[in-house]
């Protein structure tokens, strides 16, 4: 069994996956720069109990962390409670994808572990989009190059400064209203924030596609990605453990190095 952790800057996603890449449990937790390794080790046993693994079946563990302080905190707390020495995908990590940005440090290790996975279970070109913090889109090549991409503000990111930033706009449930011509504050909020983003993704995927050229597919992942493919005319697949599977197979990659 291998243990995945992405490390995100608003949540962390933990997943247990089988040798042939299967998830087999996933959870999802809060980050927070200031827990200890103790207090993330403990959390981990405890996850390795709830899906009735042991610790001596665990043969290993990768970390993608775009939050620099947690990273450190896990490698140890990976070591010490679970007693593996994870890989942790960066500079130098072989992933088998050529990245052709201007500076391939600075493409994030989840935005590389999706490439990959996408590659991988759909072929080339397609298009990644990823809803978190950020909303990132990826494009990768027919021949698997990772291309670049595009960087939106996440869906919650943009809500939350939303409701900081007009007092008489209530915090809502992000639920489909039943049309885009809200009759209440709520509706129209909600129409904003689903509808508008689901244009927004169709019309950057639209650019991407005719730059990328070819039929691209386009995956989506993230914690919001169903909400908004449901409403979009491009999302093709959803795939909720898209970065979790990517990380399997850079690990399954660099044991074999």
């Amino acid at each position: 069994m291998l243990l995945a952790v992405d490390i995100g800057n608003t949540h962390i996603v933990v997943g247990l996956l089988d040798d042939s890449g299967k998830v087999v449990c996933t959870w999802r937790i809060a980050g927070q720069n200031h827990k200890t390794e103790d207090e993330y080790g403990f959390l981990l046993q405890w996850m390795l109990e709830h899906a009735g693994c042991t610790r001596d079946e665990l043969t290993g563990a990768v970390i993608a962390s775009v939050v620099p302080p947690l990273t450190p905190v896990f490698e140890k707390a990976l070591r010490v409670y679970l007693k593996v020495d994870p890989l942790v995908v960066g500079p130098g990590t072989k992933t088998g994808v050529n990245i052709r940005y201007e500076n391939p440090k600075e493409v994030g290790p989840d935005r590389i572990a999706n490439a990959v996975a996408a590659y991988h279970k759909y072929g080339g070109p397609v298009i990644v989009v990823d809803f978190g913090t950020a909303t990132t889109f990826d494009a990768i090549s027919r021949n698997g190059d990772y291309m670049g991409g595009a960087i939106a503000p996440g869906v919650m990111t943009a809500t939350d400064a939303l409701f900081s930033k007009a007092a008489r706009l209530p915090r809502i449930e992000l639920v489909r209203p039943p049309q885009a011509i809200g009759k209440t504050t709520v509706q129209s909020m909600q129409s904003g924030i689903i509808f508008g983003f689901a244009g927004q993704t169709d019309a950057l995927v639209k650019r991407i596609s005719a730059e990328l050229g070819g039929n691209p597919r386009v995956v989506a992942t993230g914690g919001l990605a169903q909400l908004v493919a449901a409403e979009s005319e491009t999302i093709t697949d959803v795939d909720p453990t898209l970065t979790l599977e990517g990380l399997h197979l850079i690990h399954k990659m660099n044991a074999r190095a």
